[in-house]
């Protein structure tokens, strides 16, 4: 169980550091005058390859977690609802990830309508969900 569960940390970690960085790209790109399309397509390049590399570090990720959880037992039973709570914001994750694809095609097909302090705030939310996620699962408050 401990390898599969340092795989899962490994894993999670390495997801949301694309999580962290893709966004940090999306800034970029609307700041990026439209004279500028070299710039924007080497831009647009990196968002692509950091959103299938993350897409494909978070599949191991949900995979490990859910061996965690339904073979090795861990949160099963009365008194994890931390686990419930870990389960919810594992979705916003997910969620999230999604809306990042979005915003990606957006981009992709010149229809941002947002612009660079919006994607700084909107690059914070990982931040966040990281946070409680390690909190629920390191001090289990319920």
């Amino acid at each position: 169980m401990l390898w599969v569960k340092s795989f899962h940390i490994v894993f999670v970690a390495s997801w949301f550091a694309g999580l962290f960085y893709l966004p940090r790209i999306f800034v970029n790109l609307a700041m990026v005058p439209s004279e500028s399309v070299a710039e924007r397509e080497r831009l647009l390049l990196m968002a692509r390859k950091l959103m299938r590399f993350t897409t494909l570090l978070a599949v191991p990720a949900l995979i490990l977690g859910l061996l965690l959880w339904l073979y090795y037992g861990i949160g099963l039973g009365p008194g994890n609802g931390w686990m419930h709570a870990k389960l919810l914001t594992v979705l916003l994750v997910l969620g999230y990830h999604h809306a990042c694809g979005v915003m990606l095609r957006k981009f992709e097909l010149g229809n941002n309508r947002r612009n660079h302090v919006w994607y700084r705030w909107f690059n914070e939310a990982p931040v966040i969900m990281l946070v409680v996620v390690v909190v629920l699962v390191v001090v289990k408050p319920f």
